[in-house]
């Protein structure tokens, strides 16, 4: 098990550094101090072929130019907040409003684009990399001072948890995730609509034209958004159900979880299998209905459904729905969420 720290250039005038960690199956992750961004994720398929099964860029500029949040951590809220803004403790904050009238993934300051401090771990049966970052009272227009620590850790059981901490000194929003896109065909030879998904959920969000939910609770019961016996990825793209529909044929809805199923992702092509594990209470499915063409990811002209994220929070614009989750952090409490990757093949 080792880290390996390079610099790979400056953004934001600063020097970023990206590191690579490396277990003993031959499992690499390479992650970057500029906004927590997992680049690559490297592991075989069933025939021993070591390829990266997650989109990023070879470029730094291109993660500032093509803002789709490629491996970023989201914060400090993850997902939309309705008319960017909202009450708490009696008092309205007005946000940046980032994506036609609301407020998305922590606005143009989020976490996914300031750089963050690291320090290496290198434990016996793990290799890893803290990162921590000081989000200062009305960053973005959200209160209190927050300090934020995100960890990223390889096993030798070729597992990736991630590990998220927060506390503030005053009443604050806080939603984190990891928005990496995965395509298990390895190097992005295929879409990923003939990837299948299990997933323990019985109903998931309704969303509103602005992709914001409603506050409704939908049945996924004969429907595609039934995951809990698998089915095919593609099922919603060629779906007529109006939510799929809504959101560019596909999806990109939050899906409540039941219990601690893990998520399964599974690609029979290529073997590879994604095992996904939290404590959150949803995890957002997006299958890249939004990616637009014209330009290239690691020499891949860029296009809609190369990738799928798993994205695993609490809901979104919860402040605004009193029977969702609270997403508030109050002060002198502490945020812990974690999240485990584990990345195997099929027989």
């Amino acid at each position: 098990m080792k880290v390996v720290k390079e610099e790979i250039g400056r953004l934001l005038n600063q020097p970023i550094s990206a590191y690579t960690l490396k277990n003993d199956n031959g499992m690499e992750i390479t992650c970057l101090d500029y906004g927590c961004i997992i680049s690559a994720i490297k592991v075989p398929d069933r025939n021993g072929h070591i390829e990266n099964i997650v989109l990023g860029f070879d470029q730094l500029d291109d993660y500032r130019k093509w803002s789709l949040y490629f491996g970023n951590v989201i914060g400090r809220v993850a997902g939309r907040i309705k008319g960017a803004e909202f009450e708490l403790n009696s008092k309205t904050y007005v946000l940046p409003n980032n994506e036609n009238r609301n407020h998305l993934h922590g606005g143009e300051r989020g976490f996914h684009n300031v750089v963050w401090k690291a320090k290496m771990i290198q434990i016996e049966g793990t290799a890893g990399v803290q990162f921590s970052y000081f989000s200062p009272d009305d960053e973005e227009g959200y209160p209190g001072n927050l300090h934020v620590k995100v960890t990223y850790l390889l096993t030798n059981q070729n597992e990736l948890v991630i590990s998220y901490h927060g506390t503030t000194d005053e009443d604050t929003l806080l939603n984190l995730t990891n928005h990496s896109y995965f395509n298990l065909s390895g190097n992005m030879k295929r879409d990923i609509l003939e990837h299948s998904l299990t997933l323990n959920s019985s109903s998931f969000l309704e969303l509103d034209s602005e992709f914001i939910p409603t506050g409704s609770f939908l049945n996924v019961d004969q429907t595609p958004f039934d995951f809990r016996n698998g089915r095919m990825l593609k099922d919603g793209v060629l779906s007529s159900h109006p939510q799929n529909k809504l959101v560019g044929s596909g999806y990109d809805h939050p899906f409540i979880l039941n219990g601690d199923h893990p998520i399964c992702l599974m690609d029979h092509e290529s073997g590879r299998c994604l095992t996904v594990a939290t404590d959150q209470a949803a995890v957002v499915l997006y299958t890249g209905n939004q990616i637009p063409s014209g330009f290239s990811i690691q020499g891949v002209k860029s296009r809609k459904y190369l990738g799928v994220c798993l994205e695993t929070q609490g809901l979104p614009d919860a402040i605004h729905h009193t029977h969702f989750p609270s997403i508030v952090l109050k002060k002198g409490d502490e945020y812990h969420a974690k999240t485990t990757y584990t990345f195997s093949v099929m027989k």
